[in-house]
């Protein structure tokens, strides 16, 4: 069983019925990202160049057929912050980021051979968001990606293929804290239930005989 699975407790993750006072027991301290702000921005980018490397298999031959792109991971590496305060807005700001995406694209080669290669996007952000008064400890911008290309062509004089993109970007203004947060104790953790297939099922469900006379 799990958490969420046939598994009973008062020390579990669910909904809370009645009174979500009852069994609140300590003050926790937990170390923890606080997201002061968050903004989601999806735009259709046109013209995007995508300069492949790592072919996989190597050397294909040219010229190349786009198939699809999609970003390989979900966290940008945010580069080039820059924060202007809006002096008739207390705690906002202006923040301006360049984004750093990871690319895989698939293609097949002159000989109909299907293949991958790694590339890299680059993105830029300039939003308004809420921005914490400076402190001790910092705060940060994080970028959360993702990134489809369904179409796309390729310049065998430059190598590159020139896409258009599905952009979906969330940025967050964040900063690691220690928090003190009501708690209900330790959670309890149920066995696991084994997966089993069920070849069986149905069979043992059958009477040794059938009805009637």
């Amino acid at each position: 069983m799990s958490f969420f699975s046939n598994f009973q407790s008062d020390r579990c993750p669910c909904q809370i019925t009645g009174n979500p006072l009852n069994g609140l027991c300590e003050k926790v301290c937990i170390q923890t990202k606080k997201v002061f702000d968050a903004c989601i921005k999806q735009t259709q980018e046109e013209g995007i160049v995508l300069t492949p490397t790592s072919f996989t298999p190597e050397n294909p031959t040219y010229p190349l057929t786009f198939v699809s792109a999609k970003s390989t991971t979900t966290r940008a590496t945010v580069t080039s912050v820059q924060i202007d305060r809006l002096t008739d807005r207390p705690n906002f700001a202006r923040v301006q980021v360049t984004l750093s995406v990871p690319m895989e694209v698939v293609y097949t080669d002159a000989n109909g051979v299907t293949g991958t290669a790694e590339s890299t996007t680059t993105l830029t952000g300039d939003v308004i968001m809420f921005v914490p008064e400076p402190s001790i400890i910092p705060y940060f911008v994080e970028g959360v990606v993702s990134i489809v290309a369904p179409e796309g062509t390729f310049d065998e004089t430059t190598g590159t293929f020139t896409v258009s993109c599905c952009v979906t970007v969330i940025l967050k203004m964040v900063m690691e804290v220690e928090l003190l947060v009501p708690s209900y104790g330790y959670a309890t953790i149920p066995p696991c239930q084994e997966y089993t297939q069920e070849v069986c099922s149905g069979f043992f469900e059958l009477p040794l005989f059938p009805n009637g006379n």
